[in-house]
């Protein structure tokens, strides 16, 4: 089966219906509201860590050199 089979306007339509019925049509928007909040939180997140990985990586690739006590 190819993926346009499976996933046709067909099953997105049935999706979107079956959603109404639980959900109700007014906490649809919310529902949609709390999801792309959640999403750019979590794209925060991944930013707010790679960007501490890479502060990481970069303290652990310098090398001090320790002075010598004389």
């Amino acid at each position: 089966m190819f993926f346009g089979e499976i996933f046709g306007p067909d099953l997105f339509i049935v999706i979107i219906v079956v959603a109404v019925l639980v959900f109700g049509g007014a906490a649809i928007p919310k529902l949609a509201r709390n999801l792309g909040s959640a999403k750019s939180e979590f794209e925060k997140g991944l930013k707010d860590a790679k960007k501490a990985g890479t502060a990481a990586a970069s303290d652990e690739s310098e090398t001090k050199t320790p002075e010598a006590d004389k």
